[in-house]
């Protein structure tokens, strides 16, 4: 089978079709944990488990997730053949971005996939250092990814797909208590569309993106879209707010579109792909243009460049107003601004395709008034004689406060109403395909009657993400990188299989081809490193086999020679110290020297886990009365009884929240409930703890 399977050579490893009798909400389970069956399609079924609302980055991986887990779902998105549709720049994938784009693929998800075989030009960022902070990335052809993920999502089992608007959320409201652990406001029970139809389910998952409430600014122009020439969706921002959501604004942007004939790229510096492309999917041991890779340009901004764009930020409407925009990808205004002693910024020069001729500018995002653009573009190294096909806008775009939410993604405010991607305050394809993989994953099991699924902080950057929105919110767009864990050591980009596909496959949305796929790869990389550890010689013996080592008469494996750089697998193979491992593939080979070279460093990692997991372990009471808790400042009360974590782990990581309140939160917890009443509440809620460890921490 070609290492880039197809959606049929997929389905044809899964269980055989099945057709429910009853649509799954009925029932306690939509079926057996472990592989999930592929459900027959229905078109026009009375009534759909999850509604995922919205076709980009996170509505896609949504809809996926919830049709995995078992829930007969509906993808509602206003143009169809937008779905997939890459926003901003062409590119999947970065520092800490790379890593979440591989947990995604690591629970089934489609992005990794639709990336290997859309990807242009690949490379390990990084890649100098070690392991634990490479970052894979791809240049991406427009047109193929949205081709590729199109085809996933309109073929995908147990999901339909239909043109629409969403312009109001239908609660019951009768079903709602005053306690902060159930519903405070309703439950959902369908959407409304444009038309005035209503779909009933009972879950839905919002992924709008920059169009919920949108607007587009250029110069002091602006007017309501969500992208150009696309409508914003109105309606979801007033029944959000109708329904108590503290709602904000958030800014991002776009830079222009270049003609790629009117640039001289002979001035530029060139970057290559890399010779041998890392995939991101886990299923490809190859991608597919690994062999026509096109080149990106590096250029860079002028002091003339600056002066133009200084004096024209009197006249952006999206700079003089006060909303929050990427810190971490800041729009050339901001750059300006904030760093004003700079000479000069670096500027990359993206293809958008192979059958394009449109370069785009990385990192000459800004709203200017359109006809200050491209004279602006002009003082930049080879784009002396730039042609703008399209301007650069910014975009405004309502969001929710993400402390509303609980750690599934769902909302604290309203049952079976979950939220993923910009929404949340975030930022990026990756972070958005990360929050939708998790929220229709988790909308499905509910649909179904089955527990969350949680990834921790522990378990990798998706669980970083999530922690750190619903913990400490986001005022500016949340982006991710490797500094924002403290277990880089353990939650690289290389395993995050051995991290989380066995918590998807226990979930039950692994497909039959990822977990048989997994476990081989997983039992090689194990028999690899238990053939180097078993392999332990002293020094001299080391150098009959053309080794050079320190002669301190201390026996040393085969494993621990690969610590040094100038000892590979292959080279202990051929000297023959060490059989069979010639036979092992080539990605199993690079993950056993990355293990290897982490191994001495990984019990202190551990360590660190131990203490996150004891706090984990401690739940707090979701109606404790924050007023009754001595010691603590009103700052530090008030934002707990907004967030109102769940453990005492999620308490110590809110802003603001000092050692010493820490401490009496704790001294509160254990003298006003009791084990029996958190371990019954935990399983309420469905994030399974062992009662033992309540007890033990009480």
């Amino acid at each position: 089978m070609s290492p880039l399977n197809t959606s049929a050579a997929r389905l044809a490893l899964r269980e055989p079709v099945q057709v429910p009798p009853v649509c799954c909400i009925h029932t306690t389970s939509c079926r057996p944990t472990g592989v999930h069956t592929s459900y027959r399609h229905h078109t026009t079924p009375q009534k759909y488990d999850v509604c995922v609302i919205g076709g980009g980055h996170a509505g896609c991986e949504a809809a996926t997730g919830a049709a995995r887990a078992g829930a007969r779902t509906l993808l509602l998105t206003q143009k169809i053949d937008t779905i997939g549709e890459l926003s901003c720049n062409p590119s999947v994938g970065g520092v800490g971005k790379g890593t979440l784009v591989r947990e995604v693929d690591a629970l089934d998800g489609v992005i990794g996939r639709v990336t290997d075989r859309a990807g242009i030009h690949f490379r390990m960022l990084n890649s100098s250092k070690g392991s634990a902070v490479w970052g894979p990335r791809a240049q991406v052809d427009r047109e193929l990814y949205r081709k590729h993920m199109q085809d996933i999502i309109l073929n995908y089992p147990n999901l339909d797909v239909r043109a629409a608007g969403v312009f109001d959320l239908e609660f019951d409201r009768a079903i709602s208590s005053s306690s902060s652990s159930a519903p405070a406001w309703g439950v959902v029970t369908g959407v409304r569309l444009d038309s005035g139809e209503i779909i009933n389910c009972s879950q839905v998952v919002i992924c709008t993106g920059t169009f919920l409430s949108g607007e587009i600014h250029i110069g002091m122009k602006r007017f309501p879209a969500g992208r150009m020439h696309e409508a914003p969706a109105i309606g979801l921002s007033h029944a959000l707010r109708t329904a108590g959501f503290q709602l904000g604004r958030l800014q991002t942007g776009t830079p222009a579109r270049l003609d790629k004939n009117s640039i001289d790229f002979s001035k530029l510096g060139r970057q290559e792909g890399d010779q041998v492309p890392h995939p991101f999917s886990f299923l490809h041991r190859k991608v597919e243009h690994a062999d026509e890779q096109v080149v990106c340009f590096k250029t860079h901004t002028t002091p003339e460049t600056h002066r133009l764009v200084s004096n024209s930020i009197p006249l952006s409407i999206h700079i003089q107003e006060t909303k929050k925009g990427p810190r971490y990808c800041p729009s050339l205004e901001a750059k300006v601004t904030r760093f004003g002693h700079k000479a000069n910024h670096t500027v990359w020069l993206e293809p958008e395709g192979y059958n394009s001729d449109l370069i785009y500018p990385n990192g000459l995002s800004c709203s200017m008034p359109e006809e200050l653009q491209e004279p602006m573009m002009r003082t930049v190294p080879g784009l002396e004689n730039v042609r703008m096909v399209r301007p650069a806008y910014g975009v405004e775009y309502d969001y929710v406060d993400p402390r509303e939410l609980k750690s599934s993604l769902e909302t604290k405010r309203i049952e079976g109403l979950f939220l993923a991607g910009q929404i949340n305050g975030t930022t990026g394809y990756e972070e958005a395909a990360a929050q939708g993989c998790i929220a229709g994953i988790n909308a499905g099991l509910a649909a179904c009657g089955r527990s969350p699924l949680i990834i921790t902080r522990a378990d990798g950057y998706i669980g970083v993400m999530i922690d750190d929105l619903v913990t400490k919110g986001a005022e500016e767009p949340y982006r991710m990188f490797t500094s924002r864990s403290e277990y880089r050591m353990t939650v690289r980009c290389d395993n995050a299989d051995l991290r989380l596909t066995e918590k998807g496959y226990e979930a039950g949305i692994i497909s039959r081809e990822r977990w048989e796929g997994f476990l081989l790869d997983r039992s090689a990389i194990q028999n690899g490193i238990e053939a180097l550890q078993s392999v332990v010689l002293s020094p001299t013996v080391w150098e009959k086999f053309g080794f050079n080592m320190t002669k301190d008469g201390i026996p040393r494996s085969a494993y621990e020679l690969l610590r040094k750089p100038s000892i590979t697998l292959d080279t202990l193979a051929q000297s023959g110290a060490v059989q069979g491992l010639d036979q092992l593939e080539p990605h199993i080979k690079a993950r056993i020297v990355i293990d290897a070279t982490y191994a001495p460093h990984i019990p202190r990692q551990l360590a660190d886990l131990q203490v996150f997991h004891a706090d984990e372990s401690l739940l707090l009471d979701p109606d404790m009365d924050y007023s009754q808790v001595s010691g603590l400042s009103e700052e530090v009360r008030e934002r707990l009884q907004r967030v109102r974590p769940v453990t005492l782990g999620a308490a110590k990581r809110m802003e603001g929240m000092t050692p010493a309140a820490a401490v009496n939160l704790l001294k509160h917890a254990r003298r006003t409930w009791g084990a029996t009443q958190r371990a019954a509440q935990l399983s309420h809620e469905g994030e399974v703890i062992r009662p033992a460890a309540v007890t033990a921490r009480a």
